[in-house]
């Protein structure tokens, strides 16, 4: 077995690849051409998200329909509101559910436990966990939208048209505040917005969440007193108030779990940092911690790596942007930790018998975990800038030891290759069940969407949070 590591000096055409498994210089599996080939590049992206929209339009459905039983039951304004709370209480408690690290944890270990000897497209499906969370996550958030806006529009019709009491015009204007900061929290959690705003997304879910979980309680309290009974047996018997209390118990859990850990850096170049942090406790690969330099700060997650330590973890922080930029830069001696480490998509592999991994850039860092340390069989793709450079020989070391049949595809040399007819083609040379891409947003739905549209089984993240 040969190492095809891909450097020297520029070439004309398109280097040829060894083939796995025969000698150096044979033929390689060309990008097809024509027709087939303008309709794979032609491949929407979208298709990488099949998933979590079909999760989406699930959850929508059901609230759609759940709208249409409430419009047509004969039943009076304040039955009506009872509804459209209750509704909305279920999809805000539904959608701070999927997020919950700790169900997230579960999510992930019940999907990728199964037996490996199961159908590949049952364990297809099931690779696919994380566009389940993101579709219901999403879909509940837009239907607490829509459920609010009804709520709000029936209870200014009671006040427009009713006698006006203090009671009736407090609950309009809470529920109006609700429903403006949760409309703007969808504004800016749109992706382009996201994208271009991140800061502006982060504080928007923090300080916007928790103010509409202290809203929502407050209008639970509202409608018992409004029902004419007792308060506290109000709050007892109303789905709201359990729903409340799980919501805020999943939302302050991570930061009673906050921690100020010591940790070294180690930069090999300006574009990577490698930390090692004393958490005082071993991670499992293919989670990620969230580390932040300031409590109330930004926070980014990065990939867990364990160390010969049993009391210490690693992670790569690759350059990409100006918190990582300025990490790398400035090199902190200690950081924040939040919550407990997440399971993300790179879990997914074990769910096959043998997986090609596809990084492009800094994307080598969440695959690093699982490169070096998942039992899985594997075939790494690393598509970068002269790697021993921009990463340092160490790190490129320790790759390479653990994967000595890696593809390391220098694109200052060789320029951008095929990726998706670099990717098919090692996935059928090595007989792998499933692709594993990690790059950029545009990069990696174009390369999933391309690879499905092939017959291959390829997941990616879909950054939908």
């Amino acid at each position: 077995m040969s190492i095809a590591v891909l450097s020297g000096p520029p070439v004309p055409t398109e280097p040829v690849l060894p083939p796995i498994g025969t000698p150096a210089g044979a033929s390689v599996l060309r990008p097809k051409r024509g027709r087939r080939m303008a309709a794979h590049a032609a491949v929407p992206t979208h298709r990488a998200m099949l998933p979590f929209l079909r999760w989406l339009a699930f959850v929508l459905a059901g609230n759609v329909v759940a709208a249409a039983h409430v419009l047509a039951s004969d039943s009076s304004v304040p039955s009506a509101l009872t509804y459209t709370v209750t509704a909305a209480s279920i999809n805000i408690g539904l959608a701070a559910l999927v997020r919950q690290e700790y169900i997230v944890n579960v999510l992930f270990r019940m999907a990728t436990s199964v037996p490996l000897r199961w159908p590949l497209r049952v364990r297809s499906a099931l690779a696919q966990v994380y566009q389940f969370s993101g579709g219901v996550h999403v879909g509940c958030a837009l239907s607490v939208i829509g459920w609010f806006t009804a709520f709000t529009a029936l209870t200014a019709g009671g006040v427009v048209t009713g006698p006006k009491s203090g009671p009736e015009i407090v609950l309009l204007a809470v529920a109006a505040a609700i429903l403006a900061v949760l409309g703007g929290m969808a504004v800016c959690a749109r992706p382009t917005a996201r994208e271009q705003r991140h800061n502006r997304y982060e504080l928007t879910h923090r300080y916007g969440g928790w103010l509409s979980v202290v809203l929502f309680a407050v209008l639970t309290v509202l409608m018992s007193a409004s029902s004419g009974g007792s308060v506290v047996a109000g709050l007892a018997s109303s789905p709201g108030t359990w729903i409340v209390l799980a919501v805020a118990v999943f939302v302050v859990t991570p930061w009673l779990q906050l921690r100020h850990v010591p940790m070294s850096v180690v930069t090999p170049s300006d574009h990577v940092a490698l930390v090692t942090l004393d958490r005082g406790r071993r991670v499992r690969p293919g989670t990620a911690s969230r580390i932040a330099r300031r409590r109330l700060g930004e926070w980014h997650a990065f990939a867990d790596m364990p160390t010969s330590d049993a009391h210490a973890s690693r992670m790569a922080v690759s350059r990409g942007g100006d918190w990582t930029a300025r990490f790398i830069a400035d090199r902190p001696q200690s950081v924040w930790l939040r919550g407990v480490p997440t399971a993300g998509v790179v879990t997914v592999a074990r769910l096959f018998n043998r997986v090609v991994w596809v990084a492009t850039g800094s994307g080598i860092a969440p695959c690093l975990p699982q490169l070096l340390c998942d039992p899985t069989p594997a075939r790494l793709v690393w598509v970068t800038r002269n790697p021993e450079r921009t990463y340092g020989p160490e790190l490129v070391g320790e790759i390479l030891a653990a994967q000595p049949d890696a593809i390391l595809w220098d694109t200052d040399s060789h320029g951008q290759p095929d990726l998706a007819g670099l990717a098919y083609r090692v996935c059928r040379e090595t007989g792998a069940e499933a692709v594993i891409c990690i790059s950029n947003k545009k990069t990696t739905l174009r390369l999933v969407a391309q690879l499905r549209q092939r017959g291959i089984t390829a997941v990616g993240p879909i950054w939908d949070s």
